[in-house]
């Protein structure tokens, strides 16, 4: 490959992981073609970009991007696809998803979040976390929980007294 080529292709994958906030990083190797289409297809659905690329050009790739590949050095070898996605749990539910089925693919590392997990015992861990979304959801229900007992306590509150005041207007008659 000339180095030309490679150039352009470090130049690609840096931005694509610029693009993204997340990233993980995953071994497919033994998935017969039938099955890297299926997966492909699979993440394509669930908004997940799927490139394969050689460890030493994601090195040059992740350097260029701003994120230190020396984190990665021990990770990057053999057959390495990484997963790009802007939802943190997004990639390891699929992984996760694809895996009751298949052996592979198998976690090497993630990015998520501005935080490293290695290696794939923290699969379980990574398809359980929340997005930005849905933390942001759960705020808001929490803040709006008391706002509704107080808006439900003053309109029963509310009604009680309109009660009282029509009881005690009847008995004066």
């Amino acid at each position: 490959m000339k180095k030309e080529d490679k150039n352009k292709i470090i130049e690609n994958l840096a931005k694509e992981i610029k693009n993204y906030t997340h990233f993980y990083l995953t071994d497919a190797s033994d998935l017969n073609a039938e099955k890297t289409s299926k997966l492909r297809r699979i993440c394509f659905d669930k908004n997940i970009k799927l490139i394969v690329a050689k460890n030493t050009l994601l090195k040059l790739a992740l350097d260029k991007a701003g994120k230190d590949s020396t984190l990665f050095t021990g990770i990057l070898k053999g057959a390495t696809s990484i997963m790009l996605s802007n939802t943190a749990n997004a990639p390891g539910k699929l992984i996760k998803d694809f895996r009751r089925t298949e052996e592979k693919p198998v976690l090497k590392a993630a990015f998520v979040e501005e935080s490293l997990y290695l290696g794939d015992k923290e699969l379980d861990a990574l398809a359980t976390l929340k997005s930005k979304e849905e933390l942001i959801g759960d705020i808001i229900l929490l803040l709006q929980s008391p706002m509704k007992n107080l808006v439900s306590s003053l309109q029963s509150g509310g009604n009680i007294l309109s009660g009282v005041v029509k009881t005690l207007s009847e008995r004066e008659k």
